[in-house]
């Protein structure tokens, strides 16, 4: 049809995809920014438009808090190796939180069969499949309102089911136990508002972490809690350190500047015996041992530390 001559046409069908879709030039600049990019990354199209991809803070890694070059992007490689790369990595959100995703990158030929650029495709990984607890958090009490997550009567629950089957069949978890540290100064500084949005970051940073398996809630006003199902404790500091990485990067666009607070993690495994108390006694000594520590650091190099612990 006559109408579909237009290159205008297609491309307002491609930017009007709930697919999430990006197209970069050969000199990696973005120069087509789909509805649904938008949706997932919390980026408007007029902010990303003309800049380069490798250069923008959204720019993906297949691994949470990474810090490699550019040059290992899915967009990059596709255009240099002349083939299409697909795999699973992270993108940062607006908000400041990583997102995991699922990545196809295909480079783009002119007519005459000379690459001119590469389109990307990427989707939610945490919606590709459906959260097993999800219908419980619609449940009246089983939900944190600031931060969507489950709430302590929730984690507790999950808790005393979870070492249930430990004492059962002996399937091994254990706990990290989070702080978000100087929150309560921070919400006096800065607002409720403000304290609220870098919970939320935490929150959604701490779901994209973790396997469909494992839980995370909201254990008091600054304290967090994960419950990650078959992690022994000779694996825990690997994990750990894993998710530490993610939340360092975790911070706020508030007035103008960037605003974010260290976060302190306890751990605890769980042991034969263990009752829901004793468990999270030993999270939190370690909490207050991470805390203990940093506190040292602080005063050994006469500055407040900052980032994740």
């Amino acid at each position: 049809m006559p109408s579909f001559d237009d290159a205008e046409v297609y491309r307002s069908i491609l930017e009007s995809l709930p697919v999430a879709v990006c197209v970069v030039d050969l000199q990696q600049k973005i120069v087509l920014w789909s509805d649904g990019a938008e949706k997932i990354t919390g980026h408007p199209r007029h902010e990303v438009i003309g800049h380069s991809y490798t250069g923008e803070a959204l720019l993906p890694c297949d691994q949470p808090g990474c810090e490699e070059s550019g040059e290992e992007c899915p967009l990059v490689q596709a255009i240099k190796m002349s083939h299409t790369i697909e795999g699973i990595g992270y993108l940062r959100h607006k908000a400041g939180y990583e997102i995991p995703v699922r990545i196809r990158a295909v480079p783009v030929h002119n007519a005459h069969g000379s690459i001119i650029g590469a389109v990307e495709t990427f989707e939610d990984d945490a919606s590709a499949s459906p959260d097993h607890h999800e219908d419980n958090l619609k449940l009246p009490g089983f939900v944190d309102e600031s931060t969507g997550l489950a709430s302590h009567a929730m984690m507790q629950s999950h808790l005393r089911e979870t070492l249930g089957t430990f004492h059962e069949v002996k399937v091994p978890f254990s706990v990290l136990y989070f702080r978000v540290d100087g929150l309560r100064r921070f919400r006096a500084n800065f607002g409720t508002e403000a304290a609220d949005l870098l919970l939320g970051v935490v929150a959604r940073s701490l779901e994209g972490a973790l396997w469909k398996t494992d839980f995370v809630g909201r254990w008091s006003e600054d304290q967090f809690v994960v419950i990650l199902n078959g992690c022994r404790e000779d694996v825990l500091h690997a994990v750990r350190e894993r998710i530490r990485r993610m939340l360092a990067g975790n911070a706020i666009d508030w007035w103008g500047e960037r605003r974010s607070l260290p976060i302190l993690i306890g751990e605890a495994t769980v042991q034969s015996g263990d009752t829901l108390d004793r468990l999270m006694e030993r999270a939190e000594r370690s909490l207050a041992d991470a805390s203990a520590g940093r506190s040292l650091a602080a005063s050994a190099s006469g500055n407040p530390t900052s980032g994740s612990h």
